[in-house]
Order: C-alpha cells, then structure tokens, then sequence
C-alpha cells in the first residue's frame, strides 16, 4: 500500500482535507495528531504541524519515522513574491530553501545541500490536477523565514536576493527533512496575500477561500496518487 503524508501549518489550512476525508484514526505523538484514512489504495495520513520551521521539521520526521511516507505534500497559503503571481494563484515549488539564514551553513556543512528540489512526478501531479479544477498554477521556487512578511522593502529584498514565487514559514523546513531521509516531497500553496505593505489585510480577507482551493487540489492529487 501507498502512503501519503500531507502536512499543513495551521488549522484553518487543514480545516477543507479533514473534512474531505472524515473517519479517521488519530495517533498523538510529540503533541501533533496524525489523522490517518485510507484513499482507495494509499494510506493518507494529515497532521498540523504548528507554524515555523522547527514545528515544521519536527512534524516532518515524526511523519517519516512513524508512517514510512512515499511522498509528502506541504499544502497551505503564502504570499505571493513573483509580479505574474496573484492572490487565489497557485504556486507548486520547484525548490525550496531558507530566506532568512546565510546558506553558506547548509552548503558548506552538513547536509551540504541548502535548496531542496521538489519531487518532479509530485510537480506533474499537481500541475496536471490544477489544470482539471481550472486553477491557474505556477512552478517555482518557494522560500520560507521565521516572519510573516508583510512589507514591501522586506518582500524586494528577498525577491532581490533569492527570485521566488512565494513565500512561507515551513516548507524549507520539511523539504529539507524529506531531502535527509530521502522521501519526495512538494509544497502546494495557494496565495493569500502579496507579502507587501497590504498583506495582512489580504490575508484575513483571502485565508478561508486559499485554504479551500488547496484543500480541493490536494484532495484530487491524493485520489491520483
């Protein structure tokens, strides 16, 4: 049997999945609760991880060692980086890595990698599962830092340094725990703000309708694992 691991940040970004797959069985380890159902033929196990990245990596191995996953998908909301990406986008990484640390530290000591590649047959799932719901996607590299940004001499300044599509708090987290144990791995986000001097604004206004499209994405991709 296959398994599936999807990993969300916040409740309201897993709200729509677990609704979308009710009767499950809940497995409490380290504080995350790890709901598992079965999907035709692939075991599908969602957890919250909590927001930031050490919440994110800690969920991520405890999924791994635990479940044995075939693949993890980072499903939730961002903001949007690139000037084609617009809010209820959505942004299917490439690649994922740290804004917020001289990568220098990654590359040049253990694991000496510091930009984790995204799964590319998880890139086509999605891609080709965006085009059937007729959501508009985009593939590039996402980045994530311990802030939310919303401020747009912060937003160029990443954008400047690292030319991303979007950005979050967890997914250069969980890609670089899938890249350690060799999992693949891709992070579905939908765009609920612009990361500029407007998003918290967009973010309160554009959460609940984000959180459902990758809910509704994810939902598809799992049915075609």
């Amino acid at each position: 049997m296959k398994t599936i691991g999807i990993i969300g940040a916040m409740p309201s970004e897993l709200k729509d999945i677990h609704n979308g797959l009710p009767g499950a069985q809940v497995q409490t380890k380290a504080g995350f609760d790890y709901y598992v159902n079965q999907v035709n033929d692939t075991r599908v196990i969602h957890v919250c991880s909590g927001i930031a990245k050490v919440n994110a990596a800690v969920c991520a191995q405890i999924l791994i060692d635990t479940f044995s996953p075939d693949a993890i998908i980072n499903a939730g909301i961002s903001g949007g980086m690139h000037h084609e990406v617009h809010v209820c986008d959505v942004v299917v990484s490439s690649e994922v890595l740290p804004h917020d640390l001289d990568l220098h530290f990654l590359q040049d000591y253990p694991p000496y990698c510091s930009v984790y590649p995204s799964d590319p047959s998880l890139i086509q799932l999605a891609l080709e599962t965006c085009a059937q719901l007729n959501i508009k996607a985009f593939t590039g590299r996402v980045v994530s830092g311990e802030a939310f940004i919303a401020n747009d001499a912060v937003k160029a300044d990443i954008q400047n340094r690292l030319h991303t599509y979007a950005v979050d708090m967890e997914s250069s987290a969980i890609g670089h725990c899938a890249y350690l144990n060799q999992v693949p791995f891709v992070n579905v986000r939908c765009i609920s703000d612009n990361a500029d001097d407007d998003g918290k604004m967009s973010f309160d206004q554009f959460e609940t309708i984000a959180a459902k499209r990758v809910a509704d994405i994810v939902l598809r991709m799992v049915e075609n694992f």
